[in-house]
């Protein structure tokens, strides 16, 4: 069978083995930022399992910029360097390696998953969050300092520096995360930004900073190495972002040199009313491929190989971004490949059991 799921992707220079991405997804395993063991055996997993592109998990670019004290980072060369080993493992087995950039905004300082994700206070190790307006995300969260311009300026050298690191540690695709209520999310969301400056208002002004980030960013990448962005296509709130706006902001990103935007939706404010389903998000990579005119890739509630297939067959999307699934099996790749009658390579030290 010629299964679509299984053809390569170029994105300027670097070619991925076939339209199976691993989605970023937060291991809250880390010490000061620094990857681990835990990291190497988690991402070289899914490496051996054969995903095209394997984008690491959301990665501070500062301190502050963290989800939780869990998280990793990349504000200094510790890190970097510690990153470099399970780099060239990933690549070692045929998957592009990718890391995603992000901010937390004011739903950072938050205890890991497994303590209940909540507000940490200066006391508990929490620290002081920042966001476009002082607005916290819900009733128990911590009230966000507005930032200034010093420290927007601050945010996008702090991006840049992390970049930097990145390519230093042989990573072949940054993705920026601008998704689920995090701190770029905030700035793009009506609900979120309550600015009266430049930054805020007009969905002109409210994408700015964003753009911004990605144009700067986008200096520091070589041209030969691709960009991806990763939006809430909707608050599913009423009066936030939408997927209009997130079709115009796609446009944006085009002309800024992104290369693939990696749909997902949801996340910006608690009083959302998702509707759950299989592929539930996949119609708004459909859209903004079609409108805005730019690769995307599909995510939420993807697990079965056919249905992927559908998905890039029908021409919905170009990659496929598996998360849950691929913690419930690093191998669904080789699986995959089975199921739609593709002969793949598997590792070596594997072949016995193919």
């Amino acid at each position: 069978m010629n299964a679509q799921l299984f053809s390569p992707l170029k994105l300027r220079d670097i070619t991925f083995k076939n339209r199976i991405a691993v989605s970023p997804m937060c291991m809250y395993s880390a010490e000061n930022g620094v990857p681990n063991s835990w990291h190497m055996v988690h991402l070289g997993s899914r490496a051996v399992g054969g995903a095209g592109l394997i984008v690491v998990e959301a990665t501070g670019v500062s301190p502050e910029g963290r989800i939780s004290p869990g998280c990793l980072g990349l504000w200094n060369d510790q890190q970097m360097e510690a990153f470099k080993p399970i780099v060239s493992f990933m690549k070692e087995q045929g998957s592009v390696a990718g890391i995603q950039l992000a901010h937390a905004g004011r739903k950072a300082s938050h205890s890991v998953s497994w303590k209940g994700s909540r507000a940490l206070s200066a006391q508990e190790g929490g620290w002081q969050v920042q966001a476009p307006s002082a607005i916290p995300y819900s009733e128990q969260s911590l009230l966000p300092k507005e930032m200034n311009s010093d420290d927007i300026l601050q945010l996008i050298e702090d991006f840049c520096a992390s970049t930097q690191r990145a390519l230093n540690a042989g990573f072949q695709v940054i993705e920026l995360h601008m998704a689920h209520g995090y701190l770029m999310h905030e700035f793009l969301s009506p609900l979120s930004n309550h600015r009266q400056d430049e930054y805020g208002g007009s969905l002109e002004n409210r994408m700015r900073l964003p753009l911004k980030l990605v144009e700067e960013v986008r200096k520091i990448l070589p041209m030969e190495l691709p960009l991806l962005v990763r939006i809430s296509a909707t608050d599913w709130a009423e009066g936030g972002w939408d997927l209009p706006q997130s079709i115009e902001f796609a446009k944006e990103l085009k002309k800024r040199g992104v290369d693939l935007v990696d749909c997902s939706s949801g996340g910006n404010v608690p009083h959302q009313k998702i509707a759950v389903g299989p592929h539930y998000q996949v119609p708004f990579a459909e859209a903004i491929k079609q409108s805005a005119g730019i690769p995307t890739g599909a995510v939420g509630l993807i697990t079965d190989p056919l249905s992927a297939e559908e998905i890039l067959k029908s021409g919905k999307a170009d990659l496929i971004f598996l998360a849950r699934e691929l913690l419930r099996d690093p191998y669904w790749p080789l699986h995959a490949a089975k199921k739609l009658g593709v002969d793949i390579a598997w590792p070596l030290q594997y072949e016995r059991a193919k």
